[in-house]
Formats: structure tokens, sequence, C-alpha cells
């Protein structure tokens, strides 16, 4: 059995591969979570601080926080790594990624500087039966961003069900948007101990993508 420390992006891959390495009994020692250190947000899905502090009090697993303004991303990634290593006695890292090479050789090789296994559960599986897996495992997620030339801002926000999944398909974009048509923000699930209030607040848009912005909402 793992322990291991979980690269994850609050997104849906990451989660799925989470749940898989869990229900095969293995140990989730730590969360680490790439944080942009210029806007106080995780890096790719756009994700509030204090949505991840949430995330990592609900799923029950302690959060190493990777703060990097992007030109040392590499170095600091490492660095949490052995630091993980040294704390929780880590063997291995695991990483969401289905079938990009490149992304694969990236996450090896920092597993590799830090003398442990990187593990991709998800490796080489059908991408839409792997969206429809996480639906049917109980998970929820909303679009949190997307590229414009792929899919309109009309998708942003909405709850990823199998509808949904047919809906971005007749735009010609990946049913798993594993080409970056888009990403997801996952609030709740059968890992969770309770599901995450946020409030969604405006779109954000720049020349090549749109953006929900959400905020963390206070308990009713």
């Amino acid at each position: 059995m793992k322990n291991f420390v979980m690269s994850y992006s609050c997104g849906k891959d990451s989660t799925l591969a989470l749940y898989r390495m869990i229900k095969a009994s293995n140990t989730p020692a730590a969360l680490l979570i790439t944080v942009n250190k210029g806007e106080n947000r995780s890096w790719f899905h756009g994700v509030p601080r204090e949505l991840i502090v949430d995330i990592s009090k609900s799923l029950n697993i302690p959060l190493i926080l990777v703060e990097t303004s992007g030109d040392d991303y590499e170095i600091k990634f490492t660095e949490k790594l052995l630091k993980a290593k040294e704390n929780f006695k880590i063997d291995s890292c695991v990483f969401g990624d289905i079938d990009l090479e490149p992304h694969r050789e990236w996450c090896t090789s920092r597993c590799n500087e830090a003398g442990i296994e990187a593990i991709f559960p998800l490796w080489q599986e059908n991408r839409e039966e792997l969206v429809y897996e996480f639906i049917d495992s109980g998970f929820k997620t909303v679009i949190k961003n997307v590229k414009l030339e792929c899919m309109g801002e009309d998708f942003l926000g909405k709850v990823l069900t199998k509808e949904v999944v047919e809906e971005i398909k007749k735009t010609g974009s990946d049913a798993c948007g594993e080409n970056g048509e888009y990403h997801t923000f996952v609030y709740d699930g059968p890992i969770f101990k309770y599901p995450i209030k946020f409030k969604s607040l405006n779109i954000i848009k720049n020349e090549t993508h749109g953006f929900l912005d959400v905020k963390e909402s206070e308990n009713e």
C-alpha cells in the first residue's frame, strides 16, 4: 500500500485519481496544491485560497501549498515533494493526467528528483468513460474555466452531468476536456465530509479563456 501525496487541482480528474487510490486502501498523506502567488488562487483552475483550505478540511487530508509566481514553479514543486517526504514519509505522488505525455514526463521528473514514485491511476484510459465514472461515483463539479475557441461562456457554472457532457461533445470538444477545453471545480462527493459552500460571482474573460469567479460562501 502506498503512502502518497496527491497533486491536486480541485478538478475532476485529480479527484477521481484520489478516489481510486483511497478505494484501493492507499493512504493520502497530504494534498499538494500549486497557488499563484500574485493572485492567491490555484494555478490553472483559479480556486481561491480560502476554498482550497475548506476542501482540505472536508477531505480530511492535510494541505501543502506550493506558492509560486510561475518562473520558479518546477523548483518549488520539487522542494515541497522533498518536504512531504521528510514530514509525511510519503513514497509516491499521484497525478490525474490521462494521456498527455509531456505532462507525465514533467511529473515523473519532479518525482525522480525527490526520490519518490510517480503514479498515474487514470493513464491511457478512455476519456469519456472516465467522465462517466466520475459522475456515477456521486461527485459534483461545476465548469470553472473554458477555452473560448472551443466552448461558449454559457458553459461556465454548469454542473457537469451526462447531459452536459453530451453538449460539450456537440461543440467538437473532448468529453473530458483533456486538451484544455474546460476545467472544473469539485465541491462534493463520496470522499468529502461535507459539501464545499461557494458563491459564483462574475465571469471574467481574456482573449482566449472564460473564467467563473467563485468565493467562499458562509454556511447558512
